[in-house]
């Protein structure tokens, strides 16, 4: 019984640790977006400057 509640407790723990790495990618990926998107605006605002 202790066995199959530390498997749980695991099973638990993974599952915690597989969420948080999908939410930190996310957040990740829209940190990275904002960055292009700013960059292609700075680029298109200096173009449209010349």
């Amino acid at each position: 019984c202790e066995q199959a509640a530390k498997m749980v407790a695991m099973k638990s723990a993974t599952d915690n640790a597989g969420d948080l790495i999908d939410e930190l990618e996310l957040i990740m990926n829209n940190a990275r977006q904002s960055a292009i998107t700013q960059e292609i605006s700075e680029i298109v605002s200096g173009a449209a400057a010349v």
